[in-house]
């Protein structure tokens, strides 16, 4: 008996060490099935989580790389980089600041870090904006801008109009619903069509494309412009139309939950009107409104209140996506040539989706050279939403790849030519024992044998 449990010990000990619960072969011995184990680390993935607001007025100073590195040392992977054009109210953006701009998208991209973009011409109240004439110059001007850094730019707020770009005052009466659908309009013509743009209120949205439909999967992920724009929420969790946020709460909550199934969702607390929001109300808001980002400088004493009430950790795990392995199944040997069949399934266990397209791929490595051959899998991550099993099931055709043993990795990857193969960009599965630093990749636990026939 003591034997027994001596071994039953060493293979649990085993088990935890490879980071799955149990690997066996099917009746054939052709397959190798793997289950995997969760992980609770707190980690940082792209395009998802607690972020920083950098505000910075015309011609100010660029990004600090120490700033951007020490933010990357907490698991920061997104900031909220905030342009005031206050200099540029009556006349064309100057050539200083676009190079501003254009240095702080390179420091961005030298950091691993991704950016919220908003502009603005006034952080008052009582401030002034700009005419309809110079917002439009200003966008024609910053379309370039855009393309040449669409890389690192993973959402835009529409801004521009108001006091902090927010949308609910005008000194040139432009927060009205037809100002509102040029400056919407203007803004998603000059962006990159991958970029996708947030607007202040559902509210807002609905009057500018004159429907309260949400975006549904008809039109996800397309052109469109109406698929292109969510919601960002600047008094969040502050109750009752969170100041105005929302007209009719429970319609625009239900709106904001079915569209943030393909549209992002972010922003930050302020002051509460009444009792501040315990753990309980704001993971149920945080899991409803399917947030992805939402910022650490604004407003303290809603985060202390997280940070003392234990439940911090748990949003920073869980805002924005969290992919987790489930379990796979790989054949124990291949032959080059012919198919090679892969079963792997996930699910999502953060509160929102992926909103930007993701190249997913299954990747022999060399056991001898380390050499690498990856195989793209025609799969979209985005469609992994909250608590929903994702099955990709694909034949691989193992052409260009010589006979030798292989381990199996998951490489999940930028889009961009600029970042495929940058590790700060590559999405790490929450799982116990398969991230590997070096190669940005997921390590399936599986060893192949590929032969010649």
């Amino acid at each position: 008996m003591e034997k027994k449990r001596s071994i039953l010990i060493v293979c649990f000990l085993v088990l935890v060490f490879l980071g799955c619960k149990k690997q066996k072969d099917d009746g054939n011995t052709s397959t190798t099935q793997i289950t995997y184990q969760e992980s609770l680390d707190i980690f940082s993935n792209p395009e998802r989580g607690f972020i920083h607001n950098l505000v910075v007025y015309s011609e100010g100073d660029a990004l600090n790389p120490l700033t951007l590195a020490s933010l990357k040392a907490e698991n920061v992977s997104m900031v909220m980089r905030f342009y005031y054009l206050e200099k540029f109210k009556d006349q064309a953006i100057s050539s200083t600041e676009l190079a501003l701009i254009r240095t702080d998208m390179q420091e961005l991209r030298n950091a691993g870090i991704k950016c919220v973009l908003r502009f603005a011409y006034t952080d008052d109240m009582s401030g002034t904006d700009a005419p309809w004439s110079i917002i439009s110059q200003h966008l024609d001007q910053l379309q370039p801008v855009f393309e040449e850094n669409k890389d690192v730019i993973a959402f835009v707020q529409a801004g521009f109009i108001g006091a902090w770009g927010e949308w609910h005052s005008s000194s040139n009466g432009l927060a009205t619903v037809e100002n509102e659908r040029k400056v919407l309009d203007k803004l998603l013509e000059v962006l990159p069509t991958d970029i996708m743009v947030q607007v202040r209120t559902p509210g807002a949205k609905q009057d500018i494309f004159a429907t309260t439909a949400a975006v549904d999967s008809g039109i996800a992920y397309t052109s469109e412009k109406r698929a292109r724009v969510g919601h960002h929420n600047d008094c969040f969790l502050a109750g009752g139309t969170d100041y105005g946020t929302y007209t009719n709460i429970a319609a625009d909550k239900e709106y904001i939950s079915k569209e943030a199934l393909y549209v992002p969702t972010g922003g930050e607390t302020c002051p509460p009107e009444g009792a501040f929001p315990d753990c309980s109300t704001s993971k149920a808001e945080m899991k409803l409104l399917k947030w992805t980002f939402l910022n650490l400088d604004w407003y303290q004493p809603v985060l202390d209140a997280w940070r003392n009430s234990g439940c911090f950790t748990e949003f920073q795990r869980n805002i924005g996506y969290r992919l987790v392995l489930v379990n796979a199944s790989f054949p124990k040997k291949g032959i080059t040539g012919q198919d090679f069949n892969v079963e792997i399934s996930l699910t999502n266990k953060g509160y929102a989706p992926l909103y930007n397209y993701k190249i997913t791929s299954l990747v022999f490595k060399n056991s001898t050279s380390g050499e690498t051959y990856p195989f793209v899998l025609p799969v979209d991550l985005r469609k992994c939403k909250p608590n929903g099993m994702f099955t990709i099931k694909n034949s691989l055709k193992l052409t260009g790849i010589p006979q030798g043993d292989y381990d199996l990795y998951l490489n999940i990857t930028d889009h961009s030519e600029t970042l495929k193969n940058r590790v700060d960009y590559s999405v790490r599965l929450s799982n116990t024992g398969l991230w590997d630093q070096q190669s940005g990749m997921n390590n399936m636990k599986h060893k192949v044998t590929i032969a010649l026939q």
